[in-house]
């Protein structure tokens, strides 16, 4: 039985690696059609001020979509794709967003889409085979998340706040902290992958949550690190998540206690979500290591929901030591969790140029070679194979 076990593993994270090179393929696909990366958090939204009752979630997405909505028509999933990009009724055929009105091109919230129904349709591309992760409470499940660097500033909302509305200084620490091949809210493309793409991450693997309280993926929301604002240095570290008070001792691959995240809304749960825990991965701590959000909201946010954090959010998977990453040659590679990560207790790159310290603007990734393929213009050599 151990050898039939092994076997059928082998065929699924096969399986997986092919579904990962499709989704590569639609993201080149992509590229050579709009000469640009598809969009991490994008969509309609109505005017500043959205969240009042003239513009609610319902009428609107947002601006909250993962690049998975943009993908699909180029991942085989053309069919989708039409009824997302035209106004349809809710699932029960009759309400749609209320009063028989059709929900808008492009849909609602993915936090408000319980009655839309492209939000609830699992895509099989998107799905790796060794998860058993399905149904309730997750909305329509993802096992692959857009790579956004090695820190964790700025990358819930980018450079906006919750009514789309920006600053120069959070445009600042968006161009300072935000370094991997995708940026919340901003148009990117290959050519910004100074680095190669071939030395590029810009995906990576997650494990969806099975409500077991697994490290990997219901993310502590109290990590005592970076706080809200940027005047000062960075005061912690991912390593601070590594050693959560949080992890059972005796099962170190568990919590002991629940997150504050609701049921619903755990790693992978929701594929067109663009938000942190749903579809975003970061490369401060090795694959399968533990997640956790940043304990306080980013400055200039009006944000009332754990799941709108960012934070430090390792790719993860079900295979055994490790998981696949997608460069952004297309190729895919099983990152194994032994990579070299530099040292967790290290500050992530800070948003915050005015302060002395190691990890500003412009410096390498302080998490050695793991740290350096998850950034896209950080000038770091790769001289070793992973």
């Amino acid at each position: 039985m151990p050898a039939v076990q092994a076997a059928r593993e082998a065929a699924r994270r096969m399986s997986c690696s092919n579904n990962f090179k499709q989704i590569g393929l639609g993201i080149h696909n992509y590229h050579s059609a709009f000469n640009q990366l598809p969009t991490h958090m994008t969509g309609t939204w109505g005017d500043a001020g959205s969240n009042d009752g003239t513009h609610s979630r319902l009428e609107h997405s947002g601006g909250r979509l993962s690049i998975f909505v943009g993908l699909t028509p180029f991942i085989e999933g053309q069919a989708l794709w039409e009824q997302i990009s035209n106004p349809s009724m809710g699932i029960d055929g009759t309400t749609g967003r209320g009063g028989g009105v059709p929900y808008s091109a492009m849909g609602p919230s993915p936090n408000n889409g319980g009655n839309y129904g492209p939000w609830q349709t699992e895509i099989p591309t998107l799905r790796c085979p060794s998860d058993p992760g399905s149904g309730l409470p997750a909305y329509a499940r993802v096992n692959y998340a857009a790579c956004l660097g090695d820190s964790p500033f700025r990358g819930s909302a980018g450079q906006y706040d919750n009514s789309f509305n920006s600053t120069t200084a959070r445009s600042q620490q968006l161009q300072a902290a935000q370094r991997g091949a995708f940026v919340p809210r901003e148009k990117m493309g290959f050519r910004d992958i100074v680095d190669g793409l071939s030395n590029t991450i810009i995906a990576g693997e997650i494990a969806t949550d099975l409500g077991d309280l697994d490290v990997r993926t219901m993310p502590r929301t109290d990590l005592a690190m970076l706080g809200d604002t940027y005047g000062t240095a960075p005061t912690g570290s991912p390593s601070l998540c590594s050693n959560h008070a949080d992890i059972d001792p005796t099962r170190p691959q568990f919590f002991m206690v629940a997150s504050l995240l609701d049921a619903n809304e755990g790693r992978g749960h929701r594929w067109a979500g663009g938000q942190p825990v749903f579809t975003v991965m970061n490369t401060m701590l090795p694959p399968n290591s533990p997640t956790c959000l940043l304990a306080t909201f980013e400055v200039g946010d009006v944000q009332t929901f754990e799941r709108q954090r960012s934070g430090v959010l390792p790719p993860s998977s079900r295979h055994q030591g490790g998981c696949h990453v997608l460069m952004g040659d297309g190729a895919v590679k099983f990152i194994t969790d032994s990579i070299e990560a530099g040292n967790g207790a290290n500050t992530p790159v800070s948003a915050n140029g005015g302060v002395a310290t190691n990890n500003g603007p412009g410096a390498a990734s302080p998490y050695g070679l793991w740290g350096s393929l998850g950034t896209r213009a950080a000038r770091e050599v790769i001289s070793e194979e992973f």
